[in-house]
């Protein structure tokens, strides 16, 4: 699977998005973030666990706890993954807009 397609999977759950969208404003611990989602702390892990698994969250210690961040490398495979869409849908309206002006010079 790859990054882009391991990262809709695991943005695909509204705890996990909720939890992406925690950690935009900064790091945060798993007590932290557990008090935003309606799940338990250890299924807060869990989730945390999968987006970790898509690279769309990095993880460091300090002392006995895990810290969370968005993590750099999933985000950024994502967004090439969706801009992707952004480039075809220019490209095809700059072809149906030379057609519709060559069809403006020439009516036949």
């Amino acid at each position: 699977m790859s990054t882009y397609e391991a990262a809709l999977a695991a943005i695909a759950h509204p705890t996990r998005q909720t939890l992406l969208e925690e950690l935009r404003s900064g790091p945060r611990s798993v007590t932290e973030l557990a008090k935003v989602v309606p799940v338990s702390q250890p299924a807060v892990s869990q989730h945390l666990g999968v987006l970790q698994s898509a690279k769309l969250v990095t993880v460091h210690r300090d002392g006995n706890r895990r810290i969370y961040s968005l993590g750099r490398q999933g985000i950024e495979d994502l967004r090439r993954y969706v801009d992707g869409f952004w480039t075809d849908a220019l490209e095809q309206f700059a072809a149906e807009a030379k057609r519709h002006a060559a069809r403006r010079k020439d009516p036949k």
